[in-house]
Formats: C-alpha cells, sequence, structure tokens
C-alpha cells in the first residue's frame, strides 16, 4: 500500500497515522465540544512540458463550532482531465477514497467515541457550470453513507483545498 502523507501548516508532514492521532488529540482536547469534521478536494488544471495535468488536493478540517480549526491537506499530481464532468466526479472521488482510509483509522483511536459530525465537501452549486452534477455527486456521497454539503457550504473543498490546489 502506498505510504499516504498529509500537511499541516504548524505540524508539517505528517503519516496518515500521525494525523489520525492528531485529529483524534484535537478532538479529546474538549470531548464536551461540538466539531464538524470535514473532507473536501479540489483540482487545479496546469500545463507541465506541453501536457495537461492536474494538480489534486484532499483536505482534512476539524472545526471547533464557534472556535475556529485546524486543517491537513494531501497534494497528488495527475494527468488533467477531459471535461468539467470527469474533473467533479474526481474531486468527489478523492474525498471519498479519503474518507474510506481515514474514517475506520479515526473510529478505532477514538473507541468509538463521536463528537463530531462528518461531512463530504463537494465543489459544486446552484449557479455555474456544476449546477447539472450536484444530484449525481451528491448521490454519490450519500450512497456511501456520508453526508454532502455543496457550495456555498462545502468550504473545506471551495476555501482550504483550492488554497493549495
Amino acid at each position: 500500500m502506498k505510504v499516504y502523507y498529509l500537511n499541516n501548516p504548524t505540524k508539517g508532514k505528517l503519516s496518515l497515522t500521525k494525523t489520525v492521532n492528531e485529529v483524534a488529540e484535537i478532538l479529546e482536547a474538549d470531548p464536551e465540544a461540538l466539531y464538524r469534521l470535514v473532507i473536501g478536494s479540489d483540482s487545479q488544471d496546469r500545463r507541465l512540458k506541453g501536457k495537461k495535468m492536474a494538480d489534486l488536493v484532499c483536505a482534512i478540517v476539524i472545526h471547533k463550532k464557534g472556535c475556529g480549526g485546524r486543517y491537513f491537506w494531501h497534494k497528488e499530481q495527475q494527468n488533467g482531465f477531459p471535461s468539467l464532468r470527469n474533473k467533479i466526479y474526481a474531486e468527489t472521488l478523492a474525498s471519498l477514497a479519503l474518507a474510506e482510509k481515514f474514517m475506520p483509522l479515526l473510529t478505532k483511536r477514538l473507541n468509538g467515541k463521536n463528537n463530531y459530525e462528518l461531512e463530504i465537501h463537494i465543489d459544486v452549486g446552484q449557479h455555474g457550470e456544476t449546477r447539472d452534477m450536484i444530484k449525481e455527486v451528491v448521490g454519490m456521497v450519500t450512497g456511501n453513507g456520508f453526508t454532502a454539503k455543496t457550495k456555498p457550504d462545502s468550504y473545506g473543498a471551495t476555501c482550504v483545498a483550492d488554497r493549495y490546489a
């Protein structure tokens, strides 16, 4: 299995296991508080030596309601996307893949304790070219058992992941 690293502005480059421990420590610091745990992705097309490439960024955000938050992000470079539809699908699938890797480890680390709401943030909204895709990608996320958020509420994708894409 490929080693998966995430970055944090304060802690630097962390393995997935160390990221899980960091998130768990944040959640355990104030067990009475309610947290929002967000996973979102965004990508940016680039030209590299004449070839269309894309920087795909996945972010994990821990937001303590009323008190700010912390985030971790992972960037991968891959072939460019032939269409906007392919790009949105790839971003959504990347968020789901990260959730499938991350959440079992976090659940185990927290011994099943849960003081957070998990959301998958998708970079689609009612305005613009992606409006026709909302039902499709929200269906992908909810079909995998997660809560989906779209613009303007999808800050994990549209702000945090977008910052590093």
